[in-house]
């Protein structure tokens, strides 16, 4: 070794001074002998802070570093614990790794990298390392970026939802900034005890900041929010509201298909216990149960069949055809918006009333009971439609995290792909 500088850069360590470089044959694999560059200031490796000697810890360790071409390469040094006020025995702080990684800066760097860009089998196959150290590098990586960037810093306006990332009801809550689309915070759970600590973290100063927050009408946002930020404005998510009418709508349908189906002239079969019947789908049944996404669909994106079967619908079946103008008319409120979106709105409400389909009801009261939201959202014009996006990205997310212990790497992957602070790959900027 001729060169201490240039093993520095190749190896992508500062403030480190390079003894000895050698080949070892028998595993394949480039190691460096290595020290701090100012030994004797011994710092503790979980906090930082200055501390004195302690003893020599378990002798010399090694630390995966980037490969050079083909070859593995390997930081081999002696790991000494120093006596923290705070952390007790600990390993002295080391200027190329985390503490307790076993790998350096750069290999965490590109790690992190390519996770956010690439696939999971990529990942492994192109770093020679499990997917579950994938999900540890990644964790340290988003808990450095973390402290040392404050995500809450600034919020005015926030999104606020839940996601699923896992069978058995296992679901995340998530905040979005509306302002800039990021991420800014997110922890497996979904109930009230989970949104109080974001608004823990957040502190009750910063609450005070808050302007305006879009959600679903989920009580337990509307009570947390309420009572953490009673200044802000909640705002119901239109989606929400509108997909309660498709779901009347789709129970209308359903209810005038079995109709149908039960009417004289219809096939019988028999089922797999003895003396059970049912009526075969034809005819207008049959039309009925093929008419779901017709009904559905939004007016303007209809095909010519499916415009021809609204038309027979209207024709045929007076009850299903006023709950698609139910729906279409709940619709309309959120397309308008601001004061004629609430002068529609209350019309539809007294035309819900007096529509005699029971759902269609029951849902006008449900409306009442949360109009001063959805006021709100025609007044601002504000939505969900930001975390929803953030959520579908969420789910893409959560097949790639496939194989990852917990929820804690897939928010740590999360916050670096959507939260605003990619990381970048080692010697770029």
């Amino acid at each position: 070794m001729r060169s201490p500088s240039l093993w520095r850069a190749l190896l992508g360590v500062e403030k480190t001074v390079v003894e000895e470089v050698e080949y070892d044959e028998n595993d394949e694999v480039v190691v460096a002998h290595v020290r701090p560059r100012r030994a004797k200031h011994g710092r503790c490796g979980a906090c930082g802070r200055c501390a004195p000697w302690f003893d020599r810890g378990e002798g010399r360790r090694r630390w995966r570093a980037l490969d050079l071409g083909t070859v593995r390469v390997f930081l081999e040094a002696d790991a000494p614990r120093v006596t923290c006020q705070v952390h007790g025995p600990t390993v002295r702080q080391m200027p190329w790794a985390r503490h307790g990684a076993g790998h350096t800066h750069a290999f965490d760097q590109q790690v992190a990298w390519l996770a956010t860009q690439c696939s999971k089998s990529a990942v492994t196959a192109l770093m020679r390392i499990a997917w579950r150290t994938v999900g540890s590098i990644v964790t340290r990586v988003c808990a450095d970026i973390d402290a040392r960037v404050d995500r809450l810093s600034g919020l005015r306006r926030i999104g606020i939802d839940e996601v699923s990332y896992r069978k058995g009801k296992k679901f995340l809550t998530v905040v979005v900034d509306h302002d800039t689309g990021r991420l800014v915070w997110a922890r497996p759970g979904r109930d009230a005890a989970t949104l109080r600590v974001f608004f823990d973290e957040l502190g009750a100063e910063r609450s005070a900041q808050l302007t305006h927050v879009s959600a679903d009408t989920a009580s337990w946002i509307a009570n947390t929010v309420a009572t953490r930020a009673p200044q802000a404005v909640v705002c119901a998510d239109p989606f929400h509201i509108v997909a309660w009418a498709t779901q009347c709508l789709d129970d209308v349908r359903r209810e005038v298909w079995n109709e149908a189906r039960r009417k004289p002239g219809g096939t019988k079969a028999w089922g797999s216990h003895a003396g059970l019947r049912h009526n075969t789908s034809r005819g207008n049944a049959r039309k009925l149960q093929r008419s779901r996404y017709a009904l559905w669909k939004n007016p303007e994106d209809l095909t010519e069949n499916q415009r021809a079967k609204l038309e027979w619908i209207a024709a045929t079946s007076p009850k299903l055809h006023r709950a698609y103008l139910l729906k279409e008319g709940l619709r309309h409120v959120f397309k308008v918006k601001g004061e004629q979106g609430k002068q529609a709105l209350q019309q539809w409400l007294a035309w819900a009333s007096r529509s005699r389909i029971n759902v269609f009801v029951v849902l006008g009261r449900k409306i009442r009971r949360h109009l001063p939201a959805i006021h709100a959202t025609l007044t601002e014009r504000m939505s969900n439609a930001i975390v929803e996006s953030v959520n579908t990205k969420i789910r893409l997310l959560t097949r790639v995290a496939f194989g990852f212990h917990g929820p804690e790497p897939l928010i740590a992957l999360t916050m670096l792909n959507l939260g605003g602070y990619r990381p970048n790959l080692p010697g770029r900027t």
